[in-house]
């Protein structure tokens, strides 16, 4: 599962997709959350895009989401401070 929960909150596999023509999330990739990111991987500029794009969502402040792996690669994991598991899920899955 790309998600799970941890003492610091939930731990999330994102697998991102940057110069996208805007940020969503798209749904399951393998076993990482896919992530389309209005911004190129250029001087953390998608980081900074993903970081932002995940507070938003969940409804937390930037400095409660944290990028633990993947600085410079597609594959990322993130801990999401103050949120639970189903709460992260519900509010970042496409709803169809």
């Amino acid at each position: 599962m790309f998600v799970r929960d941890s003492e610091r909150g939930a731990i999330l596999t994102v697998h991102v997709q940057p110069n996208a023509s805007r940020t969503e999330c798209v749904g399951v990739h393998g076993d990482a959350l896919k992530i389309r990111l209005a911004a190129r991987p250029v001087d953390g500029a998608a980081n900074d895009e993903l970081i932002r794009f995940l507070a938003e969502q969940c409804v937390v402040p930037r400095a409660n989401v944290q990028l633990q792996a993947g600085a410079g690669a597609r594959r990322k994991r993130l801990c999401v401070q103050g949120v639970s598991t189903q709460v992260l899920l519900a509010r970042l899955l496409p709803r169809r």
